[in-house]
Order: structure tokens, then C-alpha cells, then sequence
């Protein structure tokens, strides 16, 4: 019976690790796939380093642009989205957070939020943060980074 219970409890919980690891919304948590997409479709990708559930600047980000209409129609097929959060929660780590800490190293982030932009090997040519003006604003200022690399 036991052992009945543990093998159930298992296979209920695969499905969840296969999800905790998949785009959500729009945004990558695995680096590595982030830029093979990028590669693949010839795009930028937008690294957003994230305190996603207890830094007020990067709730704000997220509220005012990351989750606005305008961000998303611009972001489908200019960028390819991956996010590195960096949760306060008490959890068991996983891979994505071990993958973070060693990007938070590697990239120099010392503070949230931080947003790369970086090409399709993860070299970075913009790194940028929190600005004011929502989605709108925040469109405008990307895509002068943006061209600002194409024109090099």
C-alpha cells in the first residue's frame, strides 16, 4: 500500500516539474533553450533578472509592463523572453535556480531588476532596469537598444 501510495504520488507530481520548467506566458526559464530559440529565430533575448515575488521594483516592471498588452504584442516576435526569478519563497531549489545563481555571477547582476539584452550566444550588447512611463515608454526604450545593436 505504501509503496502504491509513493509511486501514485509520483506520477502526479511529473506533470508539475515538466511545468515548472516550460515558457510561462511567454517567458523561458532554461537560458540555453532561450538562445537556441534565439538562433533559430534570429532574435534578441530580453534576460530579466527578477526578486519576482518580494522586490517592489520588479512587481512594478512586471504590473506596468511585462503583463500589459502592448509589451506583449511587441515582445512575440522582436525578442525572445527568458526570465531568471530569484524567489523569496522557502522551496526546495530546482535547476532553474541553481542555473540563476551561476548567471547572476557571470553577468554581474547586482540588483533587481535587472533586464539583459543579450544575442543568441548570451552576449550582452544593452542591459537596462526599471523605467517609468509603462508599457509604452518601456517599448520605445527597448527597441532604440535594440536598433542600436543592429546598427553595429
Amino acid at each position: 500500500m505504501k509503496k502504491a501510495f509513493v509511486l501514485i504520488l509520483f506520477v502526479l507530481s511529473v506533470p508539475l516539474l515538466a511545468l515548472s520548467q516550460e515558457p510561462s506566458d511567454g517567458w523561458i526559464v532554461d537560458l540555453e533553450q532561450a538562445k537556441k530559440t534565439a538562433s533559430e529565430k534570429k532574435l534578441p533575448i530580453l534576460a530579466n533578472f527578477s526578486g519576482c515575488d518580494w522586490c517592489g521594483w520588479c512587481i512594478k516592471l512586471d504590473k506596468e509592463v511585462f503583463s500589459q498588452n502592448e509589451f506583449k504584442e511587441f515582445a512575440k516576435d522582436r525578442v525572445i523572453l527568458f526570465r531568471a526569478c530569484f524567489p523569496n519563497e522557502n522551496r526546495p531549489r530546482t535547476d532553474a535556480d541553481v542555473q540563476n545563481e551561476k548567471l547572476l555571477l557571470a553577468y554581474g547582476v547586482e540588483g533587481f531588476p535587472t533586464v539583459l539584452l543579450l544575442d543568441a550566444e548570451g552576449k550582452i550588447f544593452a542591459r537596462t532596469g526599471y523605467k517609468p512611463g509603462g508599457a509604452t515608454a518601456y517599448v520605445e526604450h527597448l527597441k532604440k537598444l535594440i536598433a542600436g545593436r543592429e546598427k553595429e
